[in-house]
């Protein structure tokens, strides 16, 4: 049907004056629902920085309800590799730099006791207690109680010595579970220390212990991480 010619020219001056609301911008879908893959899980964490250069951005953690809809349970600032962030599958070790990808996380660990509400194997960190980094040991890329003959302390983490940083952590499952030499050891999620760090993820203490009291090891979480847009786009993962 054909507009009047006087209701035409009010309707485009409503449109040329702005009187006339457009349509809103649909609202995005959340975070895991565009990503390539989550695990498979009903939890996720993704932690996500402005491009591959930047060294902080934002660690958010997600729950999977019964009808598939991904809900954010809580978010904070992260700290990422002094380096930025490059590609899991071309990293080296010793760049300070954070593994993009999506990973699982065997288990938790820290010099402090358990947060409260912790549900995930917490590994209680000792004067013993070393990640081994050396890339000639057969134990290259796990915790250790006291370093083996073939695993060099100058090429490893004495856990104990970083009293801030793992006062908490979960461990990323970055280059573990058939471990690359050369690739890279000891990828954590962990408390932030004074600023960007070796290659891990970080966040504030308090946001730490709000993980690991909401992370279930029987709803399978697994990290995600990424950069907003680019080939090391967390939706890719």
């Amino acid at each position: 049907m054909r507009l009047r010619p006087a209701l035409g020219i009010v309707l485009l001056f409503l449109l040329a004056s702005g009187s006339v609301a457009a349509a809103p911008d649909p609202v995005p879908a959340p975070l895991p629902a565009r990503m390539a893959d989550t695990g498979g899980g009903s939890q996720l964490i993704t932690a996500e920085a402005p491009g591959p250069g930047s060294t902080t951005g934002k660690v958010t953690w997600w729950d999977r309800r019964p009808d598939g809809q991904w809900v954010a349970a809580g978010s904070t600032d992260a700290r990422f590799g002094a380096n930025g962030l490059v590609e899991g599958d071309s990293r080296k070790q010793g760049t300070s730099t954070t593994p993009t990808g999506l990973f699982g996380m065997p288990y938790a660990f820290g010099i402090e006791p358990a947060p409260v509400g912790t549900d995930y194997r917490y590994r209680k960190v000792t004067e013993r207690s070393w990640w081994c980094q050396d890339n000639a040991a057969r134990t290259y890329n796990r915790w250790v109680e006291g370093l083996p003959r073939d695993c060099r302390g100058t090429e490893s983490e004495h856990l104990v010595s970083y009293t801030t940083q793992y006062a908490h952590a979960l461990v990323i499952g970055f280059n573990y579970d058939r471990p690359v030499r050369g690739r890279g050891a000891g990828i954590f999620l962990h408390v932030n220390g004074r600023g960007a760090t070796a290659g891990c993820v970080s966040v504030p203490e308090s946001a730490m212990v709000k993980i690991l009291a909401w992370a279930d090891r029987f709803r399978h979480p697994h990290i995600a991480i990424g950069t907003a847009s680019g080939p090391t786009a967390i939706t890719r993962y």
